[in-house]
């Protein structure tokens, strides 16, 4: 297999949790539609996961396409290294925030490319073990981090901002309308002590909130909006987004998966630019989708946390 780079130990694997050949990644038959591996292709997977997409493009790009898989969880690039094992020197992990692919390829010799992929969803290990808090369904420390080796913890922000501050990232990131009200409950119960778990955070809201919607979690926006913070995954988006088409061949090809409607939107803006629309000049781009793809009913069946999955995918001039 190809290098493991800047890698630190990774968290104590859950067996339960290990990707295994049978996993498939969400719109994995879009996405080699719209990405359209070749073999001799060099393919970049920014978001690499626990390796669902990554073997997809590594088996239709075979026998010589190179794969660059990166990511910044350490847990997800050890099961990724597993799953990408059998594909020996043709895949190369990095670990690194998406928005240093430019700098990463650079190193590697790695441009131009012939294909991004990026997946903005948050992965499975990470919503179902209560260690990472990132989910509301099991108490566990309130971390959020996707590096869980750098940076400071939602609950240290928390414990940072003040009430306006965080009425703004919770009504910006969560699109909440009732963030004064959330904000204002999270400021008076640290008073007390600090809000340290995901299980503190998640009564706060609930109680907080005058109604809930049906079917949704009451802490749904406010859990949203501090992952995004902490991770600062919208400055993450474009700053990758600026530096995208240059690392493309011509006729390559960028694919972004987005779950929510602001990193939509700015997949969506950024495209329209680069396609020289919307007074953005010089079109760099060709849309190739037409229409934001979703998944199909049965994978919204099969996978429920596919349902808010959306896939635009663009082409190099």
């Amino acid at each position: 297999m190809g290098r493991l780079m800047d890698t630190p130990p990774p968290e104590a694997d859950d067996a339960s949790q290990q990707n295994t050949p049978g996993h498939l990644p969400v719109l994995a038959e879009e996405v080699l539609e719209w990405l359209d591996p070749k073999p001799g292709g060099r393919y970049c997977d920014l978001t690499v996961g626990m390796g669902g997409h990554a073997r997809l493009v590594l088996e239709r790009s075979a026998p010589d396409g190179k794969l660059i898989g990166m990511d910044r969880d350490p847990a997800a690039l050890e099961m990724a290294r597993t799953l990408l094992e059998p594909f020996g020197d043709r895949v190369t992990l990095v670990h690194t925030r998406f928005s240093q692919a430019r700098e990463v390829l650079d190193r590697l010799g790695m441009v131009p490319v012939d294909g991004f992929l990026v997946d903005l969803g948050v992965s499975s290990p990470q919503l179902d073990r209560p260690e990472r808090g990132f989910s509301f369904r099991n108490d566990g420390p309130l971390d959020m981090r996707m590096d869980p080796t750098a940076g400071e913890t939602a609950a240290q922000l928390l414990a940072r901002m003040d009430e306006e501050e965080l009425e703004q990232v919770i009504r910006d990131y969560g699109e909440e309308r009732h963030a004064a009200r959330v904000a204002r409950a999270i400021v008076e119960a640290q008073r007390s002590g600090p809000v340290d778990t995901t299980g503190k955070l998640a009564a706060l809201v609930a109680r907080a909130l005058p109604r809930h919607e049906r079917g949704k979690n009451p802490a749904t926006r406010t859990f949203q909006a501090l992952r995004i913070a902490v991770n600062q995954e919208l400055d993450e988006l474009e700053q990758f987004l600026a530096a995208a088409t240059d690392c493309l061949r011509p006729g390559g090809r960028l694919c972004i998966i987005a779950f929510h409607s602001l990193e939509d939107r700015i997949v969506k803006r950024r495209l329209r630019t680069l396609a020289g629309r919307d007074g953005g000049g010089p079109a760099r781009l060709r849309i190739l989708t037409k229409h934001v793809v979703v998944p199909h009913n049965d994978e919204r069946v099969r996978n429920r946390r596919s349902r808010s999955a959306r896939l635009r995918a663009a082409e190099r001039l």
